[in-house]
């Protein structure tokens, strides 16, 4: 059983961090790492056994437009690698997981929730390759396909896979509902396309509904499976807030509901705090 970090950009913010510009966790790679070193440090205290890394939604054409060179942009994704090294050797535990955001962060327009995209599988090959092989060199441990909403860009990933074939990953989809990943497929058809690669260690789900949990990970076969679901509050426009499910003690005995029913990788996502890991932890020991 392996417990997974937090929220990135929810601590963030708890410790001070306004993320509010298109590339959300990763600016702070330009303008405060330590913060960043600092969330991963508090997450592995927590409990957790992977710190994800603020690459989500980093890539060299969003630095570029920040006004970076190609070079400096590269540099800042291994940045992201570097700091949860550092935090993982502070604490003498866990594991790096570079993070590879989809396509739809990059719009950042909540692509990543519908998989409504301007760009087919060849054009997400190529919009995704040059990150991928930075952060497959980055020596992390894995490399963490997260929030994946369609099918074109899991077969787009899945290709880059195939030219990095030393590289272990776990993927993850963003889910419509109990059955189906954003852009309508099955979730069993686009696990599916990962199993039996040795690469992969584990498919599954995040950033979805706690509540959809349970039905996603029965879609999920003949490979280990992966679950890291948002905190399932709901947000208010009307009234500026978040409405719903946060309290950490419920989190942890859903989480210890999903390891039952056959999850090997569990933590939280969007909404989801130190508190959240540590009472996962506290449900599900070493």
């Amino acid at each position: 059983m392996t417990v997974l970090d937090g929220g990135l950009a929810t601590h963030l913010e708890a410790l001070g961090a306004d993320l509010r510009d298109e590339l959300w966790s990763a600016k702070l790679l330009i303008e405060n790492p330590s913060v960043i070193r600092q969330a991963h440090l508090d997450y592995f205290a927590a409990g957790a056994d992977v710190a994800t890394t603020a690459s989500y939604q980093a890539s060299v054409p969003a630095f570029v437009r920040r006004g970076l060179s190609a070079v400096q942009a590269e540099r800042l994704i291994l940045l992201s690698v570097r700091l949860a090294t550092e935090a993982r050797d502070a604490t003498g535990r866990g594991a790096v997981a570079a993070s590879v955001g989809p396509y739809g962060a990059a719009l950042a327009n909540g692509a990543e929730y519908t998989g409504d995209y301007d760009l087919d599988e060849d054009g997400l090959f190529a919009w995704h390759r040059d990150r991928w092989h930075i952060l497959a060199g980055s020596g992390a441990d894995l490399l963490a396909c997260e929030t994946i909403p369609s099918l074109a860009e899991a077969r787009a990933l899945r290709r880059l896979l195939d030219e990095t074939p030393q590289t272990r990953v776990w993927v993850s989809f963003s889910c419509r509902d109990g059955g189906h990943i954003s852009d309508g497929t099955p979730l069993r058809q686009a696990a599916a396309l990962f199993a039996g690669h040795p690469g992969v260690v584990a498919a599954g789900v995040n950033c979805v509904a706690p509540s959809h949990v349970p039905s996603l990970i029965k879609e999920v076969t003949d490979v280990p499976v992966v679950v890291y679901p948002n905190s399932g509050e709901t947000w208010n426009a009307a009234e500026h807030r978040w409405e719903g499910l946060a309290d950490p003690a419920e989190y942890g005995a859903a989480a210890a509901e999903w390891h039952a029913a056959g999850a090997s990788f569990v933590g939280g996502c969007c909404r989801t705090t130190p508190e959240h890991i540590r009472r996962i932890r506290e449900r599900l020991p070493d």
